[in-house]
């Protein structure tokens, strides 16, 4: 088995934000709608174990949702 089998990452994909008060994120439930602070066309920024590594776009096709990578960002030299 290659070493690099066990190593895990998490990756995350930032699609927008948002800020509301505790009070009102505790009456969320299921099927909430959250409005975030973009569009389906702005870029997303891609995360793994929660440092930004590059930025992308959001792709639809039917019932597929994908992000294509568009730019990676430079290691800062403490990553590398």
């Amino acid at each position: 088995m290659s070493t690099l089998d066990k190593v895990s990452v998490d990756l995350m994909v930032v699609l927008g934000t948002t800020s509301m008060p505790v009070h009102q994120v505790l009456r969320l439930s299921r099927g909430a709608i959250i409005e975030l602070d973009a569009t389906e066309a702005d870029e997303v920024k891609i995360l793994a174990n929660n440092l930004p590594i590059a930025t992308g776009m959001v792709l639809v096709d039917r019932n597929r949702i994908a992000v294509e990578v568009k730019q990676m960002l430079p290691r800062s030299p403490d990553r590398r």
